[in-house]
């Protein structure tokens, strides 16, 4: 079990995340044409997946567009979204906000098993049953290259490092 902050306050994930060489565990989350999405759909490019409370939200949706943007200069890395939001809100907040497209926006809607499985859903505080801000970066065989659990909820990530793990 891990701590973090909501503005101050300490709330406490399920567990830990995966730690760097460490096979990655599956991911089971929906796509926004309620496809059943896992880390086979990405096979042979790295991927940063980004776990985050709600995409509707100001620092979510600014991490989403900063790593939308930073990818786009590195066509092997896939950035994946993964949120309690339901998949016909991350395409409504997908398509209202320039600078996502690079980005796979992916729902928790049908199991809580992947950020059981990543260690992220959050144990107590007011967003219990939701994820923690973390991003894990995967190689192109699913191995954790980098690793980060955001300290506080409302701050966002080390984008030069996640970026620098998966060039």
């Amino acid at each position: 079990m891990a701590q973090v902050q909501l503005k101050g306050s300490s709330i406490h994930t399920n567990g830990n995340l995966p730690t760097k060489g460490q096979k990655a565990p599956s991911i089971h989350a929906v796509d926004t044409e309620l496809k059943d999405r896992n880390l086979s759909d990405f096979t042979g490019k790295k991927k940063i997946i980004c776990f985050v409370p709600s995409l509707d939200t100001p620092v979510c949706s600014m991490s989403a567009q900063k790593f939308s943007q930073a990818v786009t200069k590195h066509p092997g890395v896939v950035v994946l979204y993964i949120s309690a939001d339901t998949p016909f809100a991350l395409k409504r907040i997908c398509v209202a906000e320039n600078g996502m497209g690079q980005i796979i926006p992916l729902s928790l809607v049908r199991s809580k098993k992947t950020a059981e499985d990543y260690g992220v859903l959050l144990q107590d505080g007011p967003l219990t049953g939701i994820c923690a801000r973390a991003v894990v970066v995967l190689d192109e065989k699913d191995h954790v290259i980098y690793s980060q659990l955001v300290d506080e909820i409302t701050h966002e990530p080390d984008y030069d490092k996640a970026l620098e793990a998966a060039r």
